[in-house]
């Protein structure tokens, strides 16, 4: 079997030189890359370095080696699409169908999935136009990647920043990874909610009850969603793993801070998927100092109050009409017994049981499960990486999405 074709186009904008670095993870990691920059890309980065690195011809007008036909066949024969840095101009003129250089017209003969990586000014993502001509880009199933907020051209800062080519690159071999499942992106226009981390509850200014969960899972899922063409909002709790991609991330401590952030974002969601562990209760009383040690004194007993249930409050509201709506559940014993019964307790469509033991820690890299189903049905999920739990999630979520 050959190498993937990847097709890495490249728009006019300063973040270009970080597409270098995105080249390089390709090629290293065995994949054949044609590099298509537009006219405007090299005043950023030179066409050499782009054939040194990608060790292909690199051309930008349709009138290059036209014998060949490259404005149809590179496009045919992609594996992959991925605009890395898409700037305001490139995606308007691919929504609208133009083709006046031979990346458009690439993008018009693509049968292959196609990943978008935006790269602009705040003000230029968030006007009208740029967001209507993402949204067409991913009702027809293009995976448009939220950019990052961060530094900007100059002193600007603020959401628009090209995410980490890092990242990039690990949505791209997810998305390659799916096959022919990818050509048309199964959540493509949709909105999902993910929670991953776990809540820490204050008990003084030094001390909280938590629990040992890494968020691995939940980021596991947002990076999936991602990778599927869904614009995600990822409510991540007290977690140090890198944010995902083209996720809108946001950070809470407790319980409640989770609860009023996966609330605000659930309003419009078609799917909320609670990956987070949530503290079931938190103490009754914060003291402002640190609780000191007395000598020949035993602790006073640590009052606990219970904390609101998110998981079951979302699937009882369902804050947008058809919502589906998915809770995980660590358990160690009776795992399924224990997991239809908290299925039905919570009210949510679809519940992940996993069971916490050996190999199953927190933290791990590596997940097995059972998802069970409001229905009644099972479905078995072996050990292996979490990405392939998460997968499998999304695959039944989508099943019970209403169509549009």
């Amino acid at each position: 079997m050959g190498k993937p074709q990847v097709v890495l186009g490249v728009s006019g904008g300063i973040a270009a030189y970080k597409a270098c670095e995105l080249l390089r993870r390709f090629t290293e990691s065995g994949h054949e890359v044609r590099v298509v920059p537009t006219a405007a890309a090299l005043h950023f980065v030179g066409e050499a370095t782009w054939s040194a690195l990608s060790g292909n011809p690199v051309g930008t007008e349709v009138w290059n080696e036209v014998h060949q036909v490259p404005h149809v066949r590179i496009g045919q024969g992609a594996d992959l699409v991925v605009v890395a840095p898409a700037t305001a101009d490139i995606l308007a003129k691919a929504a609208h169908g133009l083709a006046d250089d031979l990346l458009t017209n690439t993008l018009l003969t693509a049968r292959c999935p196609v990943v978008f990586a935006p790269a602009m000014h705040t003000e230029m993502w968030e006007h009208p136009a740029t967001r209507e001509n993402v949204a067409t880009l991913r009702r027809r199933g293009a995976i448009v990647i939220e950019p990052a907020v961060g530094r900007l051209t100059g002193v600007d800062t603020g959401k628009g920043r090209l995410p980490d080519p890092g990242e990039i690159f690990a949505t791209c071999l997810r998305v390659l990874a799916r096959g022919d499942r990818a050509v048309t992106a199964d959540l493509a226009g949709r909105h999902v909610v993910v929670s991953a981390g776990g809540t820490r509850e204050p008990l003084d200014p030094v001390r909280y009850l938590g629990n040992r969960s890494s968020g691995k899972q939940g980021y596991a899922l947002a990076a999936t969603a991602v990778a599927r063409g869904a614009r995600v909002t990822l409510v991540a709790a007290n977690t140090e793993l890198a944010d995902p991609a083209g996720a809108d991330v946001v950070r809470v401590g407790t319980a409640g801070q989770l609860r009023e952030a996966v609330l605000k974002a659930a309003a419009d969601a078609d799917a909320v998927v609670m990956a987070a562990a949530v503290a079931d209760f938190r103490p009754a009383r914060y003291a402002t100092g640190k609780i000191k040690k007395k000598d020949g004194e035993e602790p006073a007993p640590l009052e606990l109050v219970r904390n609101p249930d998110v998981l079951a409050e979302l699937a009882a509201t369902r804050p947008a009409p058809g919502q589906v709506v998915v809770g995980f559940a660590a358990e160690t014993d009776d795992v399924l017994a224990n997991g239809r019964a908290k299925l039905a307790r919570k009210g949510c469509d679809l519940l992940v049981v996993n069971e916490v033991g050996e190999r199953k820690a927190f933290g791990s890299e590596r997940n097995e499960a059972v998802v069970l189903d409001a229905e009644g049905g099972e479905t078995p999920v072996p050990y292996g990486p979490k990405e392939a739990l998460a997968d499998v999630v999304w695959d039944l979520v989508a099943r019970r999405l209403p169509q549009r």
